[in-house]
């Protein structure tokens, strides 16, 4: 049997783009000859549809599609994850379902099972997990057809109560198909194939693992599809980070080993892929950005500038009284660089008029964090005066380091559309910088190896108020992506002040996170939908 992979990028409710874009790998699966092809969970209606599942016209157009879909597959299987509706008055009004597609209809309808409600997954909130199960039949075939999570139960500490292969096992199965929506995360390809290598292992079977590709806001998608033998071994490895199409052969053979992707290029990629959906899916073409000398504006222009080419991308300089004169030539050699055009509009003769304005009431108080976030504030309005004037989207450029500890202002260097590296902890953020620079000098060697500093007032550096950073990161790590409380952390032999102090700054600017631009997802454990903590609350504060 000749089985075709549509690995494909889809958006979110765009029901024409993504039935043509299946349709069209139907039609180039005929074509090669394929006797099924295979799309990704939900692709239909694109993941994760979140609330517009509520909208009954919305699960309408969904079916619609799938009709339609169906009609070309008169001599092809299909099968194309949608929505479809719960016919029992019991349970939710959902299920997450997979359409089997032959003959120009639909022929039958597999549900999942195991419906993930962790970080970023809300599926329970939705969907009616399924509580009968029945293998599928190709050409004489008979298939175990799985979605996403319902293979994920084969860990040493299961998460939930049933397996449902256990059960399609029982009909003696030739092939496992796994149609998936299976996030990034830097370390999430490597749990995936481990996770699959087991199904393959335990069930005797070979395996073919579909998944989705492209960016949905801040949820990232990196494909990485495959095909395994019955002994776990990768026959087939469809691109990271780009759609893919190919059409393999029963049965499958094994691969050459294939060298993985480095930690710090797989966020590299990451990056850029979410900058370039968040642009492209909504029909937005130019970013803009302040560029102040520093590593993080650095970083963040030349990722822009790799997704959206350069001549999308408009950093502008906004240099006060207390920034460096190297900080305006280090960015101007940046831009020079990279080949972008700019802007220069000093905020001096703005700031002096603020402070002017606000002498009366100021008076007789030191100079402090009020005047120092006066900056930030008019950087911010100007920001957002250009591109409320030519369109272009702000680009946020605050790293997680800074958003975990409040290290930001309101409305100042916190705006922005997108959080592009706000997932990136500072010290990450000089390792893709570097791996920026591994070729040529792109990023001026004095903004990497120069102190880190905010520049609002004479002679400032952040380590004046927070620890360094190469102290201050495995501190957030261990809270944020591990979970480790106070004690352990002291366990582990973090000064018990410091630990202290750390936790409760992480922990008393919740509220500052809550009003921040959506965070490209690229950690286990993202600021965003998938960490929920309250504002007001007494742990640790």
């Amino acid at each position: 049997m000749r089985i075709a992979l549509a690995q494909l990028n889809y958006t979110i409710g765009d029901f024409e783009k993504n039935v043509f874009k299946i349709k069209e790998a139907i039609l180039r699966a005929k074509k090669e000859k394929a006797d099924l092809v295979v799309f990704s969970e939900l692709c239909i209606s694109g993941y994760p549809p979140r609330d517009f599942l509520e909208f009954r016209d919305f699960i309408n157009r969904c079916k619609k599609a799938a009709e339609e879909i169906a009609a070309v597959c008169k001599d092809i299987t299909a099968i194309v994850g949608c929505p479809t509706i719960n016919p029992k008055p019991e349970g939710k009004n959902l299920y997450n379902s997979a359409f089997i597609c032959a003959g120009g209809k639909i022929t039958d309808v597999i549900h999942k099972a195991l419906l993930p409600n962790y970080d970023i997954f809300d599926e329970y909130r939705y969907f009616e997990p399924n509580k009968n199960f029945h293998c599928i039949e190709v050409n004489g075939k008979k298939i175990a057809l799985t979605i996403c999570e319902d293979l994920w139960n084969v860990e040493d500490d299961p998460m939930y109560v049933s397996s449902p292969m256990d059960e399609l096992i029982k009909e003696k199965p030739e092939l496992m198909i796994n149609i998936a929506a299976s996030p990034f995360d830097y370390s999430h390809a490597e749990k995936r194939k481990n996770i699959l290598t087991r199904n393959a292992k335990q069930y005797r079977l070979p395996l073919i693992y579909l998944n989705h590709v492209g960016a949905q806001t801040e949820i990232i998608f990196d494909g990485g599809s495959m095909a395994m033998n019955e002994n776990g071994e990768v026959t087939t490895q469809m691109k990271f980070f780009e759609e893919d199409f190919m059409v393999i052969e029963m049965p499958f053979s094994k691969l050459p080993a294939v060298q993985p992707m480095a930690k710090i290029d797989r966020i590299h990629s990451a990056l850029v892929l979410g900058i370039r959906d968040y642009f492209h899916k909504q029909n937005f073409t130019k970013a803009i950005l302040g560029l102040s000398g520093g590593i993080d504006s650095a970083l963040v222009t030349c990722l822009a500038a790799e997704a959206l080419g350069k001549d999308n991308v408009l950093p502008v300089l906004m240099p006060s009284q207390f920034s460096s004169a190297e900080s305006v030539t280090d960015s101007l050699a940046l831009i020079r660089n990279l080949g972008l055009k700019h802007e220069l509009i000093p905020i001096e003769h703005i700031y002096e008029e603020y402070i002017q304005t606000l002498s009366k009431q100021f008076e007789g108080m030191a100079s402090g964090i009020a005047e120092e976030n006066i900056q930030a504030r008019i950087r911010g309005m100007l920001l957002m005066a250009l591109s409320n004037k030519f369109g272009h989207i702000l680009l946020n450029t605050s790293n997680k380091s800074e958003i975990a500890v409040g290290y930001g202002t309101l409305y100042g260097d916190m705006c922005g559309g997108l959080s592009v590296i706000g997932d990136v902890y500072k010290t990450e953020v000089y390792e893709l910088s570097k791996n920026i620079n591994r070729e040529k000098e792109i990023i001026p060697g004095a903004i990497i190896t120069k102190a880190p500093s905010a520049e609002l007032r004479p002679g400032q550096k952040d380590s004046d108020s927070l620890p360094e950073y190469n102290i201050l990161d495995p501190i957030l790590f261990q809270y944020i992506e591990q979970r480790k409380g106070p004690q352990e952390l002291i366990e582990m032999g973090n000064d018990a002040a410091l630990v202290t102090r750390v936790l409760k700054l992480v922990n008393t600017n919740e509220y500052k996170r809550y009003q921040t631009p959506p965070i490209l997802r690229v950690s286990p454990k993202a600021f965003g939908q998938g960490r929920r903590l309250p504002i007001v609350g007494k742990y640790l504060s």
